[in-house]
């Protein structure tokens, strides 16, 4: 049996100094359910779990530390970056396109950063899309 191949993602665990506003942010833009809140939030989606905890100072994240999110085409990246900027989410980047396909970086209110992406408009995709499958 190898464990380490069958086990699973199960969770994401982020500090937060405000978890309301945090979880309305996963809720909202990343269509999160919330399913439990107090001093920690526990946030469901595609078939792991989120959990948002309580802390009474700002975290410094790593500069590079981010979690990604893919959609389905470009429009799609667009559409999103419309929408996260008109929330007045704090955008890291504009929309951009490196090899691997589109993409744009913000950050939710807790200051951890998030990649909203697509694999659509990737080039070279015959030596890409081997690694992503």
């Amino acid at each position: 049996m190898n464990l380490h191949k069958e086990a699973k993602l199960n969770h994401m665990s982020f500090p937060t100094t405000n978890v309301a506003e945090t979880a309305a942010f996963f809720e909202k833009y990343l269509g999160c359910d919330i399913v439990a809140v107090g001093q920690s939030c526990l946030l469901k989606r595609n078939g792991y779990d989120i959990v948002l905890d309580h802390v009474a100072e700002q975290v410094v994240w790593p500069k590079g530390f981010h979690f990604g999110v893919e959609v389905d085409s470009l429009a799609d990246v667009h559409t999103l970056y419309q929408q996260f900027l008109a929330g007045g989410v704090h955008m890291e980047t504009e929309v951009f396109n490196n090899a691997r396909g589109s993409r744009f970086f913000c950050r939710t209110p807790g200051g951890v950063m998030v990649e909203v992406n697509t694999r659509a408009d990737m080039q070279r995709q015959e030596q890409w899309q081997k690694l992503f499958s």
